[in-house]
């Protein structure tokens, strides 16, 4: 879509407002909206200043203007604002160079993209994330000095089970028992549908949706794979989405990794694959689980950085609790054809070309997608670029393997400082062709240790009162 085109859309919509979308450093949409009496074709060209400062990992007060650039081909038609309202995705750029801003997730992203038609490798990559989260009706958490707590609820939770508090219907998907129950055991198909139907609204392709493993409302909806900047962008948009439809009917969506003791975490497993010439290069006849040496490669580097990559793909002090042996969590650095315990899978479900895959199993929701998404692509070329052999193929349950064996197989490492490590010492594949710079490295893992990991190390945790208070 041209700069005309989407002025034509919201003149035919009787838009009255226009909201610019931007991501912030940990990936989370920020946004402010203007009159479209302001809307015109030079805003495309010129730009709109906001302040950087006020943006989490942007600019330091003394460099704080910035402009935005809306992306004319993101426009959507908003299904949640009360006015006719337009939403468009926008670039950053520094208005003193008029350069791309280097820390800006979508230009990293975009970059990423351009670097892989560079190698002559492939000319695209196609990216399709599934993404879990939990509907719940009720959500309490609070932190002070003295005390600290968190308190979610479900209808749908098993620990409901006995609730007398008001009718009990029953029909609560047990503990690990909530893959593809049918309502009324299912509470939230008529949700998950709006869900998918209004993603669809707003111009993304879907796929399916379903009920996951997790008592108390875990959920995924899948959508038809796209390019990597395309999916980033969808991302946001299914955060948006799913937020908006549940608060709509009263409840509350978390993309937390782990929110639920003894129960599944949410991931994000991401299938990739490159294309060049129209063709999947992924794809070998011969091959075991019908890839190619390419793709044997890619996975190399993949699983060779795959500490530094979880840096940005599982960015989160929480999403370590969720990769922990168990609950279907991939912490294990091999490759398998169908089996789910591995770090990448090859999914099976078909033998043509166009399906052939790799789905690497260890990202979650709460990752900045641009980033990841990225990383992802970087390591992998860099394993193609070295020829890098990934650990034989192991196709066994991982988790039900005999001591000495499971001592030979290599795990992510267990915790975010690690990871930050990991990525401080790892980084150079990410640098190449100027997709990540040095900047983008060092702010992420300087805000990730000063805003999250320091903060959450500090505090006592409610579970150290159970273990330690009367000592």
């Amino acid at each position: 879509m041209k700069p005309r085109e989407v002025l034509d859309l919201a003149k035919k919509n009787k838009v009255e407002i226009v909201d610019l979308k931007f991501t912030d450093l940990p990936g989370l949409w920020q946004h402010f909206s203007i009159s479209t009496s302001e809307f015109n074709e030079e805003l495309f060209e010129s730009g709109i200043g906001f302040d950087g400062s006020s943006i989490r990992g942007f600019q330091s007060i003394d460099e704080s203007d910035m402009l935005l650039f809306p992306d004319p081909a993101s426009a959507f038609l908003d299904p949640f604002a009360q006015l006719p309202t337009l939403s468009l995705i926008c670039n950053v750029k520094d208005p003193i160079t008029g350069q791309s801003y280097s820390r800006d997730p979508r230009f990293v992203a975009q970059k990423a993209e351009k670097y892989l038609k560079s190698t002559g490798i492939a000319d695209i990559s196609y990216w399709g994330p599934e993404l879990e989260f939990y509907i719940l009706d009720n959500v309490r958490f609070d932190q002070s000095y003295n005390y600290g707590y968190y308190y979610i609820d479900s209808e749908e939770g098993f620990w409901n089970s006995g609730n007398g508090d008001k009718p009990n219907l029953g029909y609560k998907p047990r503990y690990k028992e909530g893959y593809f129950p049918v309502p009324p055991m299912d509470h939230l198909q008529d949700i998950r549908s709006e869900m998918l139907r209004t993603m669809e609204k707003i111009g993304v392709r879907m796929e399916i949706h379903h009920h996951e493993v997790g008592t108390a409302g875990q959920a995924e909806m899948d959508m038809r794979f796209t390019t990597l900047t395309r999916m980033a962008d969808q991302v946001l948009m299914y955060k948006y989405v799913t937020k908006n439809v549940a608060r709509k009917h009263g409840k509350t969506v978390t993309m937390m990794p782990k929110p639920l003791f003894m129960d599944n975490g949410s991931g994000m497993h991401v299938h990739q694959s490159l294309w060049k010439n129209g063709k999947n290069v992924f794809y070998d006849k011969k091959g075991y689980a019908l890839i190619s040496d390419l793709a044997r490669h890619y996975i190399g580097g993949i699983l060779k950085h795959a500490d530094a990559l979880c840096a940005l793909v599982a960015p989160t002090t929480n999403s370590y609790r969720r990769l922990v042996p168990g609950y279907e969590a991939p912490i294990n650095l091999v490759y398998s054809q169908r089996n789910r315990s591995a770090c990448v899978r090859i999914p099976m479900y078909s033998k043509s070309e166009k399906a052939k895959r790799l789905e690497f199993r260890t990202p979650d929701p709460s990752c900045n997608p641009y980033y990841a998404f990225a990383g992802m692509l970087m390591a992998g070329l860099d394993g193609i670029e070295k020829k890098t052999e990934p650990p034989p193929p192991l196709d066994k349950d991982l988790y039900d393997l005999e001591p000495e064996e499971a001592a030979k197989i290599k795990s992510v490492a267990g915790s975010l400082e690690q990871v930050l490590d990991a990525l401080e010492q790892d980084h150079d594949f990410l640098l190449k062709g100027g997709v990540f710079t040095k900047d983008v490295v060092d702010t992420w893992i300087e805000y990730k240790r000063k805003k999250e990991l320091d903060p959450v190390r500090l505090r006592p945790h409610p579970y150290e009162f159970v273990l330690y208070f009367d000592i």
